[in-house]
């Protein structure tokens, strides 16, 4: 069968991601109770103005230190003390999510395949160190269980990325694990997909979202509420080339957060703008930039 138009599958989804919203607030009316949302501030911080020094977000969990979206990278980021961690999650062939960016495990891995097709237990056999250097040899790929565990330990906070196709299911028992170690204000799940996003909202109101686009939408203050986040995570490309973004969704009460930046040139354009937070592959040069920049003013 030949694929639907575009236009077509976008009203499709547009129009799955309202019904799945319109379900959560007949429930929510209906057991006649509010949830204690997470609000932007709460979650990412006020806003910041032109010249602010924006948060850090140690992409892939820290993967300039050790291997990314691993154990040993994590702790590393939170060991350091930035603001919060990114990482990625994606889920086997069972249906249990581990922390991977790549559809396939060749590139950080000792494997082959798509995780999708793999299942847990032989994702859990897989070398996912010595890639990137003989100290990480055994270093295994980590559930989302055992991130959340280390997360738990500290008073950071985590951005995590929903990869590839998830289902009602799968998202709700990632929110559960969330909510079980009394981390759902301190973890934003982020996606491309704002279906994604609308199946997080029926599964918890609390567990707050963000919508990551690396093109700007005509109405992104609409996008952003359709999906039911707090802020956007925007590719740099799109920022620079629509910088009013930034003060349309501060006026709306969101927050821009933008991705992955390394070099100095790209922090400073990204700091006048004001926008909120930087996801960043070397957090420690950029946490020594923001201080130089914030002496030398």
């Amino acid at each position: 069968m030949p694929d639907a138009p575009a236009h077509g599958r976008d009203r499709m989804q547009a129009l799955a991601v309202v019904c799945v919203l319109t379900l959560v607030s007949v429930l929510v009316a209906f057991l006649g109770v509010t949830p204690a949302r997470v609000g932007a501030t709460e979650l990412l911080g006020d806003e910041r103005t032109p010249g602010d020094a924006a948060f850090i977000a140690s992409h892939r969990g820290g993967g300039a230190t050790a291997p990314e979206n691993t154990l040993p990278a994590i702790s590393a980021a939170l060991a350091d003390g930035f603001d919060y961690v990114e990482v990625d999650i994606a889920l086997t062939a069972d249906r249990h999510p581990v922390l991977m960016h790549d559809a396939t495990v060749d590139r950080t891995t000792d494997g082959h395949g798509r995780v999708a097709a793999l299942t847990l237990a032989e994702v859990r056999t897989l070398d996912a160190g010595a890639w990137f250097d003989r100290s990480y040899v055994g270093t295994q790929v980590p559930t989302y269980a055992e991130f959340l565990d280390l997360l738990a330990a500290t008073s950071q906070r985590a951005i995590v990325e929903l990869k590839g196709d998830w289902d009602a299911a799968s998202v709700a028992a990632v929110v559960a694990e969330t909510s079980a170690r009394d981390l759902e204000r301190r973890v934003a799940l982020s996606s491309f997909d704002a279906r994604t996003l609308a199946l997080a909202t029926a599964a918890s109101e609390v567990v707050p979202r963000l919508l990551i686009l690396k093109h700007i939408p005509d109405d992104v203050v609409r996008a952003a509420a359709d999906a039911g986040a707090r802020g956007i995570v925007v590719s740099r490309k799109a920022v620079l080339a629509t910088p009013a973004i930034v003060d349309e969704a501060h006026a709306a009460g969101l927050r821009v957060v933008v991705y992955t930046l390394n070099k100095d040139s790209q922090w400073d354009e990204v700091t006048a703008l004001g926008v909120d937070g930087i996801v960043t592959d070397d957090p420690g040069t950029l946490s020594q930039w923001q201080q130089a920049v914030a002496d030398d003013g």
